[in-house]
Formats: structure tokens, sequence, C-alpha cells
């Protein structure tokens, strides 16, 4: 039986107001609501049809309809052909995201997760972009008291590393600032994943006698590569499933949370959408994690340089308001992009470490005083 242009309209009134209300719905409401011009028994008798169809279906004997998976599949493909546009409010969160000094990729990715999370009241997955062949810019070393060192790595595009370990001795400031310097000739340039091990042995000859630092050095550039060289991922927005009627079974939401825990589930549900490089819609059963059967997914892919290196995900339940999302996800790619491809170039490669290092030298005096 083919789909005419009033069943289409009638299941999009169901999948309408189900997304609003998260109740089941009959055909009186949609004829008081929907400006159909048919009456409540032609709209009783077209769910009937869209029922045998599997479009929608009945929950309980006495209840109105609810959309399917398949039913929400024939809306995202077929019917919901008007995408939201940002409100105004939305547009000015988006542009207060991007207008601050946004400095390095990490804080980005977790501000702008929490930013799509607040617009949807959904669950935002961010992975976090894999940069390959990136070249070291700069190397500090900060002492944070008698005993602790700090080894701040600055590499391309604005990525930066920290890591902390205790020394048995700690030179001045002073010397710190010239052993950085030494460092920093050296490794400029290299590609921290092939760091060679002649530029290591150079080090130890140009710093005799302190090779409990180098080797802090060494430790910290491999913790780096491991870093910059997997996919990572930023999650935000968790604890807003609670708030939809779907999950309100405690089981059933700790089933979802600890899956979202792990990251191959994460890492499986956005690898698709990097393959296609476009904007995927996962409904239901598609996603093929049973925890998530009653989730759509939504994501979409991000550029950094001319490679497509990250995706963005927007969790909901089935009924998620797919126009919203679609819009949301649309509205944020190009502004990220933009941010991204500004690190990549290096534009603020210098100020962000030199925030850095104020940040953390004004921690110390506090820690003095």
């Amino acid at each position: 039986m083919a789909l005419d242009e009033r069943k289409l309209k009638i299941l999009q009134a169901i999948i309408t107001d189900y997304i609003a209300t998260a109740e089941p719905v009959g055909s009186r409401t949609i004829a008081k609501k929907y400006d159909l011009g048919v009456s409540s028994a032609t709209i009783r008798n077209e769910m009937s049809d869209l029922e045998e169809m599997g479009f929608i279906i009945q929950p309980h004997a006495s209840s109105g309809r609810i959309p399917s998976d398949a039913g929400y599949r024939l809306y995202v493909d077929s019917i919901m052909m008007q995408k939201k546009k940002l409100d105004d409010y939305d547009k000015k969160m988006v542009s207060g995201l991007i207008g601050r000094n946004i400095n390095q990729i990490q804080y980005l990715m977790d501000e702008t997760a929490k930013l799509i999370s607040k617009m949807t009241n959904y669950t935002t997955i961010f992975s976090e972009p894999v940069v390959k062949n990136t070249k070291l810019n700069k190397i500090k070393f900060m002492s944070l008291n008698e005993s602790e060192l700090m080894v701040i790595i600055a590499a391309e595009g604005n990525i930066i590393k920290n890591k902390i370990a205790k020394v048995m001795y700690m030179p001045d400031d002073n010397r710190l600032d010239e052993l950085s310097k030494v460092v920093s000739d050296i490794l400029h340039g290299q590609v921290i994943e092939s760091v060679s091990q002649d530029k290591i042995d150079d080090i130890y000859r140009e710093l005799n006698g302190y090779g409990e630092i180098i080797s802090l050095l060494r430790e910290s550039i491999d913790e780096m590569v491991k870093s910059v060289s997997s996919e990572r991922f930023h999650l935000s927005g968790t604890n807003n499933m609670l708030a939809f009627p779907e999950f309100s079974d405690i089981e059933k939401a700790k089933s979802l949370f600890k899956t979202l825990e792990k990251e191959d589930a994460l890492s499986n549900l956005l690898s698709d959408g990097k393959k296609n490089g476009e904007l995927q819609i996962y409904i239901g059963n598609e996603s093929g994690i049973e925890e998530m059967k009653d989730c759509s997914i939504v994501t979409t892919t991000y550029q950094f340089g001319d490679n497509i290196t990250g995706t963005i995900g927007i969790l909901g339940p089935t009924r998620m308001d797919y126009s919203q999302v679609v819009s949301v996800l649309n509205g944020m790619v190009d502004n990220i992009e933009d941010v991204l491809n500004n690190l990549e170039s290096g534009k603020k490669d210098e100020s962000s470490y030199s925030d850095n290092e104020k940040k953390m030298r004004k921690g110390k005096k506090k820690d003095n005083s």
C-alpha cells in the first residue's frame, strides 16, 4: 500500500506531537491540533493503515499510537524537508563561544560539547581530532615547588600537554629557562611521533648532569604521542537523558550510562559517519547497540585542515527533535572548523603558550605566599 500525501501528513502529525509530549497520539488529538481537513474517523482509518504498514505502533490496547523506528526513518528521509534554523538566542550562544580566545583544542572540544548539550538538552559526544605528523614548537620546564617540575610541550595546532613529576634536584628558574631554550632549539620542527634517539642523545650531551629532567622530557613526549595519535572523546549532558520518561527506569538508565563510558562503543557509534564524511542519523536498533535501542544519534564530521579528523554526535531518545538537532550540528560545524583552522595555522601558538605559562606562574606565586 502506497503512502499518499494524507498518510504522510498524519504520520508527521503523530511524530511532531509525540516528540513534544511523549504521550501516545490519538485520532481526536490530531483532528483538533492539526488542520488536516478530514474527520477524526478518517484519521483513525489512516492510522490503522499506517500501523499495518509498520510506521506506527500501539503500545497499549486502549492508547493512541507512537512512531516506530521505521516511522522515524521515513520522517527523517522523506518528510523532514524543512530544517529548523537556529534562533537568535542560540546564535548568540554560538557567537559567544567562537568569539572567546579559545586556543587549545581540548578546551574547544569541551566547551563546544557543553554548549551543544545546553542548546538541545541531549547528550553530546565529541571525538577529538586525531593529529598526525605534528611538529614540536617549544618546550618549557617550570618548577612548581622545591621538588615538583612541570614539563610543558607546545606543538602545531596549539596542542599543549603538561606533565608534572617529582625530581631529586630542582634547578633555579633561570637555569630552567636556559634548559628550556636548549631543548626547544634542538627539538623545534621535529615531528613528535618520530623524535629520534639521536636528538635525545644531543640533548644529553648539551645538558650533561640533567639526566633526570631529560628522562622526564622523554616520558612527556611519549605521552603526548599517545594522546594526539589516538581517538579521545568528550561527553557532555549525559544526565540530560534522565529527564526523558523513556529512561525513568533506573536500571535502564544505568545500562545506557555504562555503555557511554566505553570508548569502543563510542568509537563504533561515530565511525560510520567519519567514513562517509556527511551527516548520519541512526534510529533505535540501527546503532547496533542493545542498550541504545530506545535512542537515536545524529552525527556529522568536522574538518581540521584538508582532512576529516573528528566527529560530533548528539544522542537522545528516538523521539528527539531531529530537525532541531540537524540545525544545531550544521550551525556549529563551520564555526568549529574556523577555530580549528586558525589553530592549525599557528596564529595563536605563542600567545596561548604564554597565557598557559602565566597561569602556571601565577599559581606558583600563590603557593609560595
